[in-house]
């Protein structure tokens, strides 16, 4: 099992991402006897139920502290975060987080005199204005508890979490192009529609065009009512990937994916 304190070579790391309000540690079904040499608490975290839907969306939030002998740690301010988390866009490979992070603040409970801390009814939801492109449908819930409360010192940290499972339900697109060989130049423009599931406000949803494998998206759009959306971009020389992506506004519902059956005359022949 591994520590609930970070070790030396983590804290630099651990405090970034605290400093950010995004850790996520792998601690979240530690027992009292898990306790490593040198650590003086164990911090778990759970949450019931474990997944949402659409119809449902809030889970209640506890964990325990205990000492490293298995005694109840009363009075201990937790800090517990809802992360939503994103996949990073990279087609290059490179050595970069593949993750980033939307958190939100759900409080900062102090244990009780069995060691028990409890945060109720916690949306389990996006609550910001930004796109939901790339969002990943497993929102974690974190926990920390720093001795000196100095996140420049990690080495006293503890550190837990937890992942809740949001199901969504699916989403698809459907478009018209207006021509299928393209060369530089040319202006492509595609009509398209975003269909949701019954009873999801069809407007609002975000829908994003690429046309180059190394940037995710060219030009974007929103969708009008009944989910209708026009894109238009000017082709390159070098424009090889063509595609759709939509995000839209609900984490409860999916986006969706579509290649599109473009080909550029002008790609310089290999």
């Amino acid at each position: 099992m591994p520590r609930k304190s970070l070790p030396t070579r983590l804290a630099a790391t651990a405090a970034l991402l605290l400093a950010a309000g995004a850790l996520s540690a792998s601690a979240a079904s530690a027992q009292p006897s898990d306790a490593s040499p040198g650590d003086a608490y164990v911090l778990t975290v759970t949450t019931n139920p474990t997944s949402t839907d659409y119809d449902h969306r809030h889970v209640d939030v506890t964990g325990t502290v205990t000492k490293a002998d298995g005694t109840p740690a009363p009075n201990i301010p937790v800090t517990v975060q809802e992360v939503v988390q994103f996949t990073t866009w990279n087609p290059w490979g490179d050595p970069i987080d593949p993750n980033y992070y939307e958190p939100r603040d759900l409080g900062k409970p102090v244990t009780d005199a069995s060691g028990k801390f409890t945060v109720p009814d916690v949306d389990i939801d996006h609550v910001t204005g930004s796109s939901l492109l790339n969002v990943q449908h497993g929102v974690q819930i974190t926990a920390l508890y720093d001795e000196d409360g100095d996140l420049n010192t990690p080495q006293d940290g503890y550190f837990a979490d937890t992942t809740v499972a949001a199901n969504a339900k699916s989403s698809s697109v459907s478009y018209r192009v207006n021509k299928k060989k393209v060369k530089a130049g040319d202006i492509l423009t595609v009509l398209g529609k975003v269909t949701l599931p019954k009873g999801v406000e069809p407007g609002g949803a975000k829908v994003f065009l690429q046309t180059y494998w190394e940037s995710e998206y060219h030009v974007k759009t929103t969708t009008e009512d009944h989910g209708f959306f026009v894109l238009s971009v000017r082709v390159s020389r070098d424009d090889d990937t063509f595609k759709l992506r939509t995000a839209p506004t609900d984490l409860y519902v999916a986006g969706a994916d579509q290649p599109l059956p473009i080909t550029n005359t002008s790609l310089p022949r290999t």
